[in-house]
């Protein structure tokens, strides 16, 4: 069995990543999938999260929003609404995201689609300024 597996995260916009490496963790509906070279294969929804992969033997991570995964015994493809290195993450940007969605979710005349869009977006800025400070691109407040 192959000690490496073909990962690559696509957007709408671009490519984000084309790596080989030694495993996956893809942030699925019901929790985190782990990937090793070899898995079975799946296709499973992503929520918003972090996706983490070793390549070298470092670790490194990247948030994605929503999308797909598809794995083989040799392939992870990542089919993600959103996809960003840390370096790539404006922390003021997600800031500010964050500030507007808890104002519409403190808006007791929001109506429920823009509730869960605020959800959705202070879930993402979350996320985005957590992987922000941990590269030490930025320290989130």
């Amino acid at each position: 069995m192959a000690d490496q597996i073909q990962l690559e995260v696509i957007t709408p916009e671009r490519r984000a990543l084309a790596e080989t490496v030694e495993s996956v963790t893809v942030p699925g509906l019901a929790g985190e999938i782990g990937i090793l070279p070899g898995h079975t294969p799946l296709i499973s929804q992503l929520q918003t999260g972090v996706l983490s992969f070793v390549a070298g033997g470092a670790a490194q991570r990247l948030h994605v929003s929503g999308g797909f995964v598809e794995v083989s015994a040799d392939r992870v493809t990542v089919l993600a609404e959103r996809a960003e290195r840390p370096d790539e993450i404006d922390p003021s940007r997600a800031r500010q995201a964050r500030e507007q969605a808890e104002r519409v979710l403190s808006a007791a005349n929001s109506s429920d689609e823009e509730m869960e869009e605020a959800r959705l977006q202070l879930e993402r800025a979350t996320i985005r300024l957590q992987l922000a400070a941990e590269s030490g691109s930025a320290i989130a407040r």
